[in-house]
C-alpha cells in the first residue's frame, strides 16, 4: 500500500504570468470599479481554483508500483517497469507523469499516462542507466499533473520503499586468460585420472596407473585390463581472488576495473559450467555453479569495497588473481595434467 507524504502545487511559468495578469485585473477592478473587470477577475480567478481542484481530483485515488529488473550492470541501460491504478469508482485520471525517487530525490526519468480510465491499470516503462555499482534505496514516486489548464502543477509523493543492487559492469576476460583454463566440465575431452572425482570412464591400464582404479569385471569380461577414470575435482573449481587491500585500492579507477574484471571472469566461468568461488579480504564466497552463483558472485562484486586484513587464499583448484593496476594471471594445482584451450 502506497502512503502519501506531500502534495505540493506551485504554479508554471504560465501559469506565474496568469496569476499576474489576474491580481492586476483584480486591482483595476477596485481601483475604476467597472464591472466587466470584477467579472473578468471573477472568471480568471475561478479558473486558477478549478484548476487546483481538477488536478486534485486526477491524482486522488491513484495507487503506483514498480517491477525491479532482474539484473542490472553499471553502465548498461535497464527498463524499469511501472504500473498506475485508478481506483476511483467513475472518474478517470488525465495527463499523469511519475517519477522515481532514489533517496528522496527524482531521478531524470519519468513515465507518462495520458488518460488512465476508472477502475483500470496501465504498465509502461522507462529506460534508464546506473552510473556506478553498488546498493539503490528506492524511497517513493513523485506524482505530477498540470490537467487541466496548465497553469498549476499539482504534485504528491508517495512512499514505497525498495533496494535495488546494481552489479559491477562486465569486463569479458582475455584471451590469454581463458587459454590457462582447462576444456568445460562436461566437454567430456578434459578428464584427468583421479580417486575422488566422479566416475568418467574406462580406459585400457598403461604403466603408471594405480593398480587400485582397475575395473576387475570388466577386465575379466573383456580379456584386458582396464581402468577407472574419474573427473578430477580440483579442475572444475576455480576460485577468483580480487585484492581489495586498502593501500592498493586508493586509486577507484583502478579498483573498479579489476571490480569489472573479477565480474567478468566469474560470470564466464559459470556459463562453461565450472565451480567457481570469489575469494577476497574479508568476505568468502563458498563455490557452486550455475546461474544462481553467477548471482551470487555479482552480488559479493556489488557492494565489494577496499578494506584492510589478512590476504585473501586461493581455493583447492584453480585461481584466477585479480589486481588492481595489472591483468590477471592463472595458477593450476602443480599435480594437474591438464589440456590447455584456445578460447
Amino acid at each position: 500500500m502506497n502512503r502519501k507524504l506531500i502534495r505540493r502545487s506551485p504554479p508554471t511559468r504560465e501559469g506565474w504570468w496568469f496569476l499576474m495578469a489576474t491580481v492586476l485585473v483584480g486591482a483595476v477592478a477596485v481601483d475604476a470599479g467597472i464591472n466587466l473587470f470584477f467579472l473578468s477577475f471573477g472568471i480568471m480567478a475561478s479558473t486558477m481554483l478549478a484548476g487546483l481542484v481538477l488536478a486534485q481530483l486526477a491524482l486522488s485515488g491513484l495507487r503506483v508500483r514498480r517491477v525491479l529488473p532482474a539484473s542490472v550492470f553499471a553502465g548498461t541501460p535497464y527498463l524499469m517497469e511501472i504500473a498506475l491504478s485508478n481506483d476511483k469508482r467513475r472518474l478517470p485520471s488525465f495527463s499523469i507523469e511519475v517519477e522515481d525517487l532514489v533517496d528522496g530525490n527524482p531521478i531524470d526519468k519519468r513515465c507518462y499516462f495520458l488518460k488512465l480510465p476508472a477502475g483500470r491499470t496501465q504498465e509502461t516503462a522507462y529506460r534508464n542507466t546506473a552510473a556506478r555499482r553498488g546498493r539503490y534505496r528506492l524511497t517513493g514516486f513523485r506524482l505530477a499533473t498540470k490537467f487541466p489548464f496548465g497553469l498549476v502543477q499539482r504534485a504528491r509523493l508517495v512512499a514505497d520503499p525498495a533496494e535495488m543492487v546494481v552489479y559491477p559492469a562486465l569486463i569479458p576476460p582475455a584471451p590469454s586468460l581463458l587459454r590457462g583454463l582447462p576444456v568445460r566440465p562436461g566437454a567430456g575431452t578434459d578428464r584427468r585420472r583421479s580417486r575422488q572425482g566422479e566416475f568418467a570412464g574406462l580406459h585400457s591400464f598403461r604403466a603408471g596407473d594405480d593398480p587400485r582404479d582397475i575395473h576387475w569385471r570388466t577386465s575379466a569380461r573383456r580379456g584386458r585390463l582396464l581402468a577407472r577414470e574419474n573427473e578430477d575435482e580440483q579442475a572444475r573449481e576455480v576460485t577468483v581472488v580480487l585484492e581489495n587491500d586498502l593501500a592498493i585500492g586508493r586509486d577507484p579507477a583502478a579498483f573498479e576495473r579489476a571490480v569489472s574484471e573479477s565480474a567478468g571472469i566469474c560470470v564466464e566461468l559459470c556459463q562453461r559450467g565450472f565451480a567457481v568461488a570469489l575469494a577476497t579480504r574479508g568476505a568468502l564466497v563458498p563455490a557452486g555453479a550455475g546461474p544462481a552463483q553467477a548471482e551470487r558472485l555479482l552480488g559479493a562484486l556489488a557492494l565489494i569495497e577496499p578494506v584492510a586484513g589478512p590476504p585473501p587464499a586461493g581455493g583447492r583448484g584453480i585461481t584466477v588473481h585479480v589486481w588492481p593496476g595489472a591483468p590477471p594471471t592463472v595458477d593450476r594445482p602443480t599435480r594437474a595434467a591438464q589440456r590447455r584451450i584456445v578460447a
